[in-house]
């Protein structure tokens, strides 16, 4: 004990025994809790966000630990410290040592006199630096020999700030201990003034935080990684946006193909986002007018999510347009876009309708590859169109895709949509067409194409969705 603190000064009188052990239950408590939440957020190591949970978990478990040590060992009182020159009656004192990574050897103490150039150890510290009980404790002067080369200036500057000016020590410093281990120390101590106000010896208290710096190291790498994984993330989704945006169709509000023939199709579309921003699908739509006066409409979905899926549905509808642009019927198009995505370095997988348009004779071409079919409203009512064979984008090679054919009149609407439309986990293409197709009386009365996809936005576009989606009107004028 420091030789100006006695016994008798208040500030010396140990806290209630009862106080203290309930300290300890409610701090074993939390312990017991904070380990539960780390058993929880195992995982297989991937996902940053679980390292991060688990590094957390682990340095509170550490601190919480030390805690319940230090009232352990405020509830036992100090131990007894030899004198260091009785080195026999050091090593009858001090008990088996238990492992250095035992908490209850991770805080010592010790007190260099300066007068008579003697050093006293408690037992725990001579555990901490990895000393023989039985040696004697080292001097100040002997003391940097155990510190790291680069740690041994701080060292030297924090013990002459306490002897010289008097300063309190509160730094840590690296020793390496006889069997080559690091370990970081952290000592806290101060002067202990004689009575005319010199220094006559130095008091501090040291303790091994080596594995509590582990878990901060790992915590700070966590973050650092979980940042990185951020960035990427947000970069990628950005991205992934920006690719959305300039693939789908630049056309907004109502479009009419061919312009320049009085048989038309009045268009709108709508692409509906997720209800989580950073879910970047593969949802497309598509219209357009191609050399021989016909039109071009088609919505289909990409499976994943991300840069990834938007690079395929760029490179998907670029094939869509040039294939028609040459005169692809909608049959052959879709097998030769099964070839393409099976063909594909990151195979994917894909659904989609493509339809042609001949306004001279309404006649409607189309071919699907599992896909929700075009329904089609006409005087108030609607139904789904019987849809020809087609088996999923990608999934097996050389698949042939039938043709069907559908004469419109002047009036009827035509909805295509992906399968994410309507929200919920139990919605199926059956229960989605069904929900579309009660709204034919609705329908029956709105004059544009736009106003028909703003009737279904409104009613379905404001709901919670896994999934975007996308919606595509065309009204025969």
């Amino acid at each position: 004990m420091p030789s100006h603190l006695s016994a008798d000064h208040p500030a010396a009188q140990p806290p209630g025994r009862g106080s203290v052990e309930a300290l300890i239950s409610q701090t074993r408590r939390l312990k017991g809790g904070v380990d539960a939440v780390r058993r929880d957020a195992r995982g297989d190591g991937s996902d940053p966000q679980e390292r991060w949970q688990r590094a957390l978990c682990d340095l509170a478990l550490h601190q919480l630990s030390d805690l319940d040590t230090h009232l352990g060992q405020l509830r036992d009182g100090p131990p007894p410290v030899p004198p260091a020159t009785d080195a026999a009656h050091l090593a009858r004192a001090v008990p088996s040592a238990p492992p250095r990574d035992s908490l209850l050897s991770r805080v010592g103490s010790a007190e260099w006199n300066l007068l008579t150039d003697e050093a006293t150890w408690s037992g725990e510290l001579y555990q901490i630096l990895g000393r023989d009980p039985a040696g004697p404790a080292l001097t100040l002067d002997e003391l940097p020999s155990l510190v790291l080369d680069e740690d041994r200036a701080k060292l030297t500057a924090m013990v002459t700030d306490c002897l010289v000016d008097a300063k309190p020590i509160d730094g840590e410093f690296r020793i390496v201990r006889p069997d080559d281990e690091v370990r970081t120390v952290h000592m806290m101590g101060e002067p202990v003034l004689d009575t005319d106000g010199s220094t006559a010896s130095m008091w501090a208290v040291l303790r091994d935080v080596s594995e509590l710096r582990r878990s901060q190291k790992v915590v700070s790498e966590t973050r650092d990684s979980l940042q990185r994984h951020q960035h990427r993330a947000q970069t990628e989704h950005r991205l992934a946006v920006e690719l959305q945006e300039a693939v789908l169709p630049p056309w907004r509000g109502s479009l009419r193909l061919p312009q320049q023939r009085p048989e038309t199709l009045d268009l709108a579309a709508h692409h509906l986002p997720s209800s989580t921003s950073a879910v970047i699908g593969g949802d497309w739509y598509d219209a357009l007018e191609l050399p021989d006066g016909q039109t071009l409409l088609g919505v289909g979905d990409l499976t994943g999510h991300g840069m990834a899926v938007a690079s395929g549905m760029a490179t998907l509808l670029g094939a869509v347009r040039g294939m028609a642009m040459a005169g692809t019927e909608p049959g052959q198009l879709m097998a030769w876009l099964n070839q393409l995505l099976d063909a594909t370095v990151q195979p994917a997988l894909g659904t989609a309708v493509c339809c042609r348009y001949r306004p001279e004779t309404r006649t409607l071409t189309w071919a699907q590859a599992a896909h929700p079919a075009p329904l089609l409203f006409r005087n108030g009512t609607g139904r789904r169109l019987h849809a020809p064979n087609g088996v999923l984008l990608g999934a097996t090679s050389k698949a042939s895709y039938q043709q069907a054919e559908e004469t419109l009149e002047p009036g009827d609407l035509l909805l295509l949509h992906t399968d994410g439309l309507m929200p919920g986990r139990g919605s199926t293409d059956t229960v989605t067409a069904d929900q579309l197709l009660d709204l034919a009386p609705r329908l029956a009365e709105a004059e544009t194409a736009q106003d028909c996809v703003r009737m279904v936005v409104e009613e379905y576009g404001e709901a919670d969705r896994e999934n975007d989606a996308c919606l595509l009107a065309a009204k025969v004028r």
